[in-house]
Order: structure tokens, then sequence, then C-alpha cells
């Protein structure tokens, strides 16, 4: 007689929390450590599609991208030691970047540690700077319990990364366990005090401004907090790479705070009388080096809404703190009667209109103008695309040029790292194939990630890989030459012929060298059925969209 037996490994029982907690997409390189996860997510590939990467780094920040685009915790599977160490870049953009996401480590067996078995790791002093929580499930009975506190923490307040150990022995075991009920994110709500005190700061002022930024939005929250600014007629600024969270076409939009900051922009900013912060930590990117405002009590007045309470008042002292998750505040910003006769109105007009004279190309050096190549990407992509990008100096003309139209059509790291943009952009098809994905990358950039490629293809992800190659790293060498000028060092680069390696992983490649062959190599791109890649050639001189690397030398050597 067969026996019926509610028995389950460790493995399966960890899987069977990622579905209860609504999980259906782990991002993953496998390791022997965590064998039964990885058959029992073979068991539940109905549920949850696993995509296996081919370097520890890219499967995080797929996870991390991930994150980015559902506002629920990506998840990532590696194993100990190098798969760890490997993911750890991915932790550090989820910190940066306030995205939930739960990095699982499988670890040595519960009799192996502290002797340093093969690839052991303390997970707890590796992460502790880096993760809102590690932890490692030593005994399965508490495996539900802690998957649980794992997704309530990723989410809940300042949504970050969770990292979780799975000890070998602790997954080959069997245990009758029940399944947790799946977690309810939480987050503070703003006090009606609070808002009545918003409104009468912003009666008080003539140059207000609004900055948005941080974690923890949805599209609902964005469209509370766009009706909210078109009510009070307030201009709207966006942090470094939070350019998404208000549509760039709206007349209430002033432009993109961050690196490269439009001078006009810049002088804005500090010409305003009342900064209205929301979810935005103004950290050092955001603010120039925290030159833009003054530490700690800015000339204007500032309010300050954040979700992580311990945000408040922790560099720039607030002249009226909201503890608050994006949603509730957008919520009850949106019902607050707007004033009758606003006196800013002429202010937010001219707002705007600086940021529309920001988006006219501007010449640069050589046949290639990447200004040109921009516009055209933002005019031939539906609203609803999503465009990503890692690091480096190219992404300044994407910033300037661009203009994205909703949530979550940008997908780019606030942390600053390079090789993102390829990951980040595999996890957007993977999660939107109904909608167009391109993904920018420097020349240096995109080789940090590229072996994605073959991850693109085996699981048809349909992604435009747009590589702006101008045979250097092109940050480094920008400041190389404020600080050392014509001492170039350590910067050059030899690529490798970018159309013939994506052919080689079975992708369309196309080189374009000048601006008038780029539109047909685009539409070409578009229409290839595994994705594709276009190789942009451009002139080294071409260091920002604002000069050049000789103009930026000269000037160098005359301070000297």
């Amino acid at each position: 007689m067969l026996q019926v037996t509610s028995l389950r490994t460790g493995g399966q029982i960890l899987v069977d929390a990622l579905k209860t907690h609504g999980v259906d997409h782990a991002f993953c390189v496998p390791g022997e450590s965590f064998l039964p996860a990885l058959d029992a997510l073979h068991a539940s590939s109905d549920v949850i599609r696993t995509i296996v990467c081919r370097q520890e780094g890219a499967a995080a920040h797929m996870a991390e991208a991930y994150g980015k685009l559902t506002g629920k915790p990506g998840v990532c599977l590696v194993t100990r030691g190098p798969g760890a160490t490997n993911a750890s870049i991915g932790v550090h953009t989820a910190s940066q970047d306030s995205t939930p996401m739960i990095l699982l480590v499988g670890q040595v067996g519960t009799h192996l540690l502290e002797r340093q078995a093969w690839q052991e790791i303390d997970l707890r002093s590796m992460f502790g700077s880096l993760a809102k929580w590690v932890t490692q499930v030593d005994h399965l009975e508490r495996l539900p319990e802690m998957m649980n506190r794992a997704f309530q923490t990723a989410v809940s307040g300042r949504p970050g990364p969770v990292v979780v150990g799975l000890p070998e022995d602790v997954l080959y075991r069997h245990l009758d366990l029940p399944d947790t009920r799946p977690f309810a994110p939480v987050q503070p709500q703003p006090g009606v005090a609070d808002m009545a005190r918003l409104r009468e700061l912003i009666e008080l002022a003539r140059r207000p401004l609004m900055i948005l930024g941080g974690g923890g939005w949805s599209a609902e929250a964005c469209a509370g907090i766009q009706a909210f600014a078109q009510a009070f007629q307030l201009p709207v600024g966006t942090a470094f790479r939070r350019q998404d969270l208000f549509d760039n076409a709206h007349p209430n939009y002033a432009g993109d705070i961050g690196v490269g900051i439009a001078e006009s922009l810049a002088r804005r900013v500090r010409q305003a009388d009342l900064i209205v912060a929301v979810g935005a930590r103004l950290g050092e990117t955001t603010t120039a080096g925290y030159t833009l405002l003054a530490v700690p009590s800015m000339e204007a007045r500032f309010v300050h809404v954040h979700p992580d309470i311990d945000e408040l008042g922790k560099v720039y002292r607030p002249d009226l703190a909201i503890n608050a998750g994006m949603a509730d505040f957008a919520l009850a910003a949106a019902k607050l009667e707007p004033p009758r006769h606003p006196a800013w109105t002429g202010w937010t007009r001219s707002a705007n209109a600086d940021y529309c004279a920001t988006l006219v190309p501007t010449a640069m050096p050589g046949s290639l103008n990447l200004a040109e190549v921009v516009r055209h990407v933002r005019d031939r992509l539906p609203a609803n695309a999503i465009v990503a990008n890692g690091a480096g100096n190219y992404t300044g003309w994407i910033h300037r040029f661009f203009q994205y139209r909703g949530f979550r059509t940008q997908l780019a790291p606030a942390s600053g790292v390079m090789g993102y943009g390829i990951p980040a952009a595999c996890a957007a098809a993977a999660i939107h194939p109904d909608r167009r994905v391109v993904c920018f990358a420097g020349d240096g950039c995109f080789l940090m990630n590229s072996q994605e490629l073959a991850t693109a293809k085996q699981y048809g992800l349909r992604v435009v890989f747009i590589v702006v190659n101008n045979g250097m790293y092109g940050s480094i060498r920008m400041h190389q030459e404020i600080h050392y000028p014509g001492h170039v060092f350590g910067t050059t680069l030899e690529n490798p012929d970018f159309a013939a390696l994506a052919a080689a992983y079975g992708i369309a490649g196309y080189t374009v060298e000048k601006t008038e062959d780029f539109a047909a190599n685009f539409e070409r791109a578009l229409a290839a059925p595994h994705g594709a890649l276009i190789e942009l050639r451009i002139d080294p001189e071409a260091i920002t969209p604002r000069t050049t690397l000789s103009e930026l030398r000269a000037r160098s050597e005359q301070h000297r």
C-alpha cells in the first residue's frame, strides 16, 4: 500500500515559500550548494520562470531590475564564496537604489561552519553593511518564518536587499512543515497635520520646486503626485536616474537633477525658496556633491518626505519632515485643495521652457551625432518602451535628450555601476515581452556583462543593444584630463568588432559610423527576431554633450 507523506525537502519548502510570496521569476547561476532548490524550481517551472545567467553579478542585477520594474522583491540564487562575492555588486545597487531584492546563497553544511570549508563565507560580515537584513537558516523548522521576514523586510519602509544563507544540509533535510501566508508590505502614512502644514508652506512660497526620487514608487503613486503637481502648478525636477517618475512631456516638468545638470536648472534649485523632496534622499549625485543645497540647513524652506525615518534629518535639516510611503503620500497630496491664484505660475512655465531648450541637439565632433541618435530612438519608440543603461559619459546624452513618458520606462542604476544595462534589459524583456526594450551601453560598460547576450538568445529576450564605442573608459578619461591633463594612462580600450560579437551569439549585429545611417539600421534591429546589437562608432573627442576632450584639457592646463 502506497504511504502518503507530506514530507518535503528544504529545497521544496524554500521554493513553495517563493510561490506563496508571489515570485514568478528567479535569476541564478547554478551551484552544487543548492541542488535541492534547483530541483524544486524544476518541479515548479510552470509557476516560476528560472533564468540561468552566465555570471552571478549579472544575475543579481537582473533580480534588482525585476524589483525596480515590479515593486516586488527580485529573487537571485547563487552559490557561496565566489558566487556570493560576484552577486554583491547587485546587492550594492539594490541598497543604493532602494530596490526590493532577495539574494539566496547556498552555504556549506552546518557541521562545517567556521572551519573555512570549501568556498565558505561569513555572509553576515560580508553583507552586513550592504543589506537591510542578513540571516542564515540553520534550522529547517524556521525556513518559512525567515522567508516571510525576508520579503517583509525587503519591501517595507525604504525598500532594499535582504541576503539569506541556506546551508546545504538544511536544503536536503525532509520535514512536514506548514507554509506561511503571503507577506503584506507596511509603509508609514502622512498625518493630517503634516499635510496641512505642507499646504501652508507651499502657499507661502514664491519659487517652489518639487524633487522626486528614491524607491517604493508605483504607477498609481506617480499618477497621484502628477495630479498634485498639476493642481498646485508646481515645477517638478527628478533626482539622478529617476526621470521616469514624472512625464517628461508634462508642462510642469523642469528636468533631471543629477550628473550634467543643466546650468539653468542648477540656478533654479539655488533660487528656490521652497524645496519639497519626495522620496529622494538628496544624496551626493543629486546635489552635485552637496553644493547645490547648503548642509545642513539650506536657504530655502525644506520639506522632506521619505519612508525611512532615519533618513529624515540625516543630512539636511527639514522644516517639515513627513515619514510616509510614496503611494500614501501621493494619495494624500492629490486630495489637498490647491490655492486659487498661485504666485509661481510664471516660475513654473519658465522652468519648463528652460528644460525644453535643453532638448535641442548639440553639435559634436565626428560624423555620428549621439544627440540625434537618442532623439530618433525617443521619437521612434512607443511611450511604454523601456530604456536601460549602465554607467559612463555616454549616459549624459541619454539623460538629456531622451524623454521618459511613464513609470518604469527608465531602467538605470542610481549607484552608478557599470555593466548594469545588459542584464537589466534582459530582465525587462523577460518580464514585459510585449514591450520594446532598448539598452544603451558604452564600450567599457558593455564588455563587463557582454556574456549575457547568450542568456538573451537562450531565453528569447528581444532587446536592441546600442553600444557607444569611443575606445576608452570615457568618464575616467574625463576626470583624468581635469586633474592630469594630457597624462593618458589606463583608460584606452582595444575593442572587438561588436557586430561580429553579437553574430557569434546568434544575434543580429550592425555597425553605424554616420548619423544618417542610424535610422535604417535601427529599423532592421527592431525587426530582428532574436534582438539585435548596433555599434555606434563615435569620435573620442565627444566626451560630454557640452564639451570636447581638447576643450577640457585646455581649460585644465590654463588653471594649473
